[in-house]
This record gives structure tokens, C-alpha cells and sequence, in this order.
């Protein structure tokens, strides 16, 4: 009787809380993968609320179902923001993945990209697989997790809400696909653009030389040289990829 006596007092702080769990849940990196089934997800839900709860005292007035409509919204869109920027890594992880692929012929091969369950060229297949296990090694996973309960210190429920430098400095957080795409494609580019040069000047020595047939397995075996080389400094680069879109979350919950 106590323990039902407690759920019920509770309720109403619980599910807003759920809200903003759900949505982290739903659009951030690993946790929203459709590789975890949907009871998975809804566990985690619950037991991170359950876990949560407890340690939030303040609960705002509500009015009528408007109130709780802002409410919720508001909830939401705590969530959605940390899960949107940590996805703009991974998605500029992504757009490197297409470029090297497209420098190293491999756009036409397409793979099941086991995150997504959506077609994708296999060199953005591998990419986003790699991207994914260090992610989990260097624990951002669990990173994300405390920085979801310490909004609760920086927004308490019913203090989130949408602004206009919000919406303006989220687009600009975009902005970071493109760079983190360019800086780890930039190997692989200035190696294969060097190597067309270079079998440029070839054929033009001796046009009886294949370069056609060459510069496909040439462009390969020094695209997967290199990419080997670079998987070393990936810990590094990916770690200050994540702890930016972390500190870029925080920023974007404070305006």
C-alpha cells in the first residue's frame, strides 16, 4: 500500500521526466539504433525515470491541458537537443565515409547499415561501425547519461523551452558534420587526388600503360593503407569530436 501510495505521488513528475528519457533514448547515438529492440528501450526508459525521480523535489504549477502540452514539449525538447547534436558526429562520420568510398571507387557497393537497417555505400558501412565501437569504448554512452541527469540541476521540469538563438545556434551546431566529414576524408582525398596525378603523368609518358585498370587496385591498396594508418589517431579524434558535441549541448541548455 505504501509502495503504491508512492507511484501515484510520483506519477505526474514521472512521466515528465520519461519525456525527456524517451526522447534521448529515441534520436541520440547507440541508444536510439534500431539494432535494440523497442522492450529494450522502454526498460531503459523506465529504469532510468525510476532511478531519477527520487531526486527531483521541484514540480512546476501546471493549468489545464495547455500546461501540460508546454509542458511536455518542453520535456521533449531536452531530450531531442542532446540526441540531434550527439547525431551530428556520426553523421559527418557518415559523410566521410561517402567521400573516401567515392575516392576509393566503392559508391556502387552498398551494405545494410546494421544502425539504421538503411542501404549505404560499404565504405560508410564501415565507417559508421568503427565510429560506433569506439564511441562505446570511450564510454560517451555513459557520458550522455549524466549530462541527461545533471539537466535536471541546470533545467528543472517546466523550465525548458524553446527559443529563437536556440533554434540559431542549433543550426549553426550543424555546421559540424561538414567539418568533421572534410577532416577525416582529407587523408584518403589528398592520397588518392596525388595518385591520379601521378598516373596522369604516366599514361602521358607511356600511353600504352592501363592506367585505368591500375589506378583502381593502386587507389585501393593505398586508401586501406592509409585508413589503417589513421584508425590510430581515431581514438583521439573521435573522443574530441564527442566531448564538443557534449560541451555544445550544454551551451544550447543554457540559452
Amino acid at each position: 500500500m505504501a509502495l503504491e501510495h508512492i507511484i501515484l505521488a510520483n506519477l505526474d513528475k514521472g512521466l515528465l521526466v520519461a519525456v525527456r528519457v524517451g526522447m534521448l533514448m529515441t534520436f541520440a547515438p547507440f541508444f536510439g539504433s534500431t539494432a535494440i529492440p523497442m522492450p529494450v528501450k522502454a526498460a531503459l526508459t523506465v529504469g532510468i525515470t525510476a532511478v531519477l525521480v527520487p531526486n527531483i523535489k521541484a514540480f512546476p504549477s501546471v493549468s489545464g491541458p495547455v500546461g501540460w502540452v508546454q509542458l511536455v514539449g518542453g520535456e521533449a525538447v531536452v531530450g531531442l537537443v542532446i540526441g540531434l547534436v550527439m547525431n551530428f558526429a556520426f553523421e559527418g562520420i557518415e559523410l566521410a565515409g561517402e567521400v573516401a568510398g567515392f575516392q576509393l571507387g566503392f559508391s556502387v557497393e552498398t551494405a545494410i547499415d546494421p544502425t539504421t537497417q538503411a542501404a549505404s555505400s560499404a565504405f560508410t558501412v564501415l565507417y559508421q561501425t568503427l565510429a560506433l565501437l569506439f564511441f562505446i569504448q570511450l564510454g560517451v554512452h555513459r557520458w550522455m547519461l549524466v549530462s541527461l541527469a545533471k539537466t535536471f540541476e541546470w533545467l528543472p521540469l517546466g523550465a525548458a523551452s524553446v527559443s529563437g538563438a536556440g533554434m540559431t545556434r542549433l543550426l549553426q551546431s550543424s555546421g559540424a558534420i561538414f567539418v568533421i566529414g572534410v577532416e577525416l576524408a582529407a587523408p584518403i582525398i589528398l592520397v588518392t587526388v596525388l595518385t591520379d596525378l601521378a598516373l596522369g603523368f604516366i599514361n602521358k609518358a607511356s600511353p600504352q600503360f592501363p592506367v585505368m585498370f591500375t589506378s583502381i587496385a593502386v587507389k585501393s591498396l593505398l586508401g586501406f593503407t592509409l585508413l589503417f594508418i589513421s584508425l590510430g589517431f581515431w581514438h583521439g579524434l573521435l573522443g574530441g569530436y564527442f566531448r564538443r558535441a557534449l560541451a555544445e549541448t550544454v551551451t544550447l541548455l543554457h540559452m
